[in-house]
């Protein structure tokens, strides 16, 4: 059976990431497990696990790291791998990110914004308003949102000279467009992330992108499911103790 589109876009970008030559998802209950100091699948000296379908790639900093998650992993299931307690039972673990939702986006599943949405208008990823968007949101919410490292134009949905709601694009390997998406506090729960995120995902499609949505709160994975975007895969990166 031909592998679905998403999901062989989706590893050949996590393949890259490794920082592996030959990198390649392994089966189910087998897992591939590299030694990949350099790979973007964890923060550095972490081990970083990444599903996609029904195969995962892990990668660890040392030979000695990737024995110990060999021993331990294998043979549990593709969505076990990404559990932080199913792994914690198993792996001494000092410290764990997610695990994070991947969606992807094929070129003609976009849905609209929504019936009656408020008009977006475009800004450069440094303007001075988004910069008061970051601050307003907290460090915990602007890191998790991803908005201060777009390169794309910034779509925003505005009240005045406020920006309520932003969304852009951070253009990674494999022409991935990484969708970042921030609302102010206050103007939760209205659809304006829907609003936003609706003209930067038409911005990346338009430019022949792959459009990706990384995200833990199920707030934001409601966004996407309702933007068009499906999830294929899952993110789980451990600080070894």
């Amino acid at each position: 059976m031909p592998m679905d589109p998403l999901v062989s876009r989706a590893r050949a970008l996590w393949q890259e990431l490794a920082a592996e030559p030959g990198a390649g998802f392994g089966t189910p209950g087998r897992p591939t497990v590299l030694v990949a100091p350099d790979s973007a699948l964890a923060p550095p000296s972490w081990v970083g696990v990444v599903a996609v379908g029904d195969a995962a790639l892990i990668t660890a900093p040392t030979e000695r790291a990737a024995d110990s998650v060999r021993s331990a992993l294998t043979g549990l299931t593709t969505a076990a791998l990404t559990d932080p307690a199913a792994v914690a039972r198993l792996l001494p673990v000092a410290d764990m990110l997610g695990p994070a939702a991947l969606g992807y986006l094929a070129p003609d599943a976009l849905r609209p914004a929504g019936r009656t949405p408020p008009p977006t208008t475009r800004l450069s990823p440094r303007h001075a308003a988004l910069r008061a968007l970051l601050a307003e949101a907290g460090p915990s919410d602007a890191g998790e949102s991803g908005l201060a490292d777009v390169t794309s134009p910034v779509f925003v949905v505005r009240r005045g000279t406020e920006v309520l709601a932003a969304a852009g694009y951070e253009h990674w390997p494999r022409d991935t467009a990484h969708l970042c998406v921030l609302t102010a506090p206050d103007a939760r729960g209205r659809g304006l992330a829907r609003q936003a995120a609706h003209g930067a995902t038409a911005h990346a499609l338009a430019a022949g992108l792959l459009p990706q949505w990384r995200a833990r709160p199920p707030a934001s994975r409601r966004v996407a499911r309702a933007l068009g975007y499906r999830e294929v895969g899952r993110q789980l990166s451990v600080r070894p103790a």
